[in-house]
């Protein structure tokens, strides 16, 4: 009898891990860094972006206004689809855990990336409502501004009624041109927020849509179409990371932001010593950190400086997963734990209790 008792609360708790949770298939494109360097623009891009150029490789075998670095979005590979309005009108997004707005293109847009992507009509949903507001949200490149609209918003089964959300009409330079997504869907804490819009997630708890307040994130390593890789509403998956999930507290709700012990290159204790803080970001594909810690990084695991007029078509080299990234006071400085950690970690975001789980992903 205890056995079996023993055996019912484990599967008690196997259940509510799991959940009765929304599974969002997220599918890997090609960068828009990786596009533009392949069609021999990306240089030319930086320069008329007055970015800094200097990237690094490693050798390898031939074979109301929030702020937001956009520069991030060049290396974004993994993206997911969802609908706005009745009937549905579908967009690809980058789910966000840096940032808490939604927004997509409007047919109002007048800037040249609206015009490789699709819009939203607002005449075109029986559901649409307009709020009017204006909002913008400011890019290391250039500002996105817009007005802000209400309408139902659905992600593979989930119907969010009411939510507001940002409808571009005027996109910085050439930044979302040849971008593989539509607009961003934003994962953050309600403070993040431009124009003090309720987030999408927000909503969804509050409109009692989900079994536990609490969301995953799983990107698959395969570098073709990322396959298996999802987000996941409701709850987690163990069958995607190996070993018990590692709670870490959220120590300020606006970003997903926690507290790191320090950071070792091999066996040594390199930075945070004393501890600092990182924030885990689904919107940033590789790992940053401030710029003079970073170049003390590739250095110490051999990397090489290399100027953006050495991209040349049909080069072939093994970029570094760290790029220095300075976020100023009050929110920095801090780490940026992008795509490349969450596809070697398994991240469950649990506002319930504010926390971040995490376990090394199954590959």
């Amino acid at each position: 009898m205890k056995t079996l008792l023993i055996l019912l609360l484990v599967l008690l708790d196997l259940g509510q891990s799991l959940g009765a949770f929304h599974r969002v298939p997220l599918r890997r494109r090609q960068s828009l860094r990786k596009k533009l360097r392949a069609q021999g623009q990306l240089s030319d891009f930086w320069k008329s972006q007055n970015i800094d150029m200097v990237q690094f490789t490693e050798s390898c075998t031939m074979g109301q206004s929030t702020n937001e670095p956009l520069i991030n979005y060049l290396d974004m590979e993994y993206f997911g689809t969802i609908s706005i309005g009745s009937p549905p009108q579908n967009f690809t997004v980058i789910f966000d855990t840096g940032s808490s707005n939604l927004w997509v293109p409007s047919v109002y847009c007048t800037s040249q990336a609206c015009k490789t992507h699709p819009v939203f009509h607002p005449s075109q949903s029986d559901t649409y409502s307009e709020v009017g507001t204006s909002f913008s949200i400011q890019y290391g490149t250039g500002s996105l501004t817009g007005i802000i609209g209400q309408d139902q918003v659905s992600v593979e089964g989930l119907t969010v009624s009411g939510q507001q959300f940002g409808e571009s009409v005027k996109e910085p330079g050439q930044t979302f041109v040849n971008a593989e997504f539509d607009g961003i869907l934003g994962l953050g804490y309600p403070s993040l927020a431009a124009g003090g819009v309720t987030p999408v997630f927000d909503n969804m708890m509050a409109q009692n849509l989900l079994e536990f307040p609490v969301f995953s994130v799983y990107m698959s390593r395969d570098p073709e179409g990322g396959s298996g890789s999802e987000l996941t509403f409701g709850g987690y998956d163990p069958s995607h990371f190996s070993g018990s999930l590692n709670w870490v507290p959220v120590t300020k709700q606006g970003y997903w932001q926690i507290a790191l012990d320090g950071i070792q290159v091999g066996d040594t204790l390199m930075f945070c010593a004393e501890g600092c803080q990182a924030i885990v970001d689904t919107g940033t594909s590789l790992i940053t950190g401030p710029p003079h810690k970073i170049k003390q990084l590739q250095e110490a695991i051999g990397a090489t400086p290399m100027d953006g007029e050495d991209y040349v078509d049909g080069m072939q080299f093994c970029g570094s997963g760290f790029q220095g990234l300075d976020i100023a006071p009050p929110s920095g400085p801090l780490w940026i734990l992008g795509d490349v950690f969450i596809r070697q970690f398994y991240s469950v975001f649990d506002r319930g209790n504010n926390q971040v789980g995490l376990a090394p992903a199954v590959p």
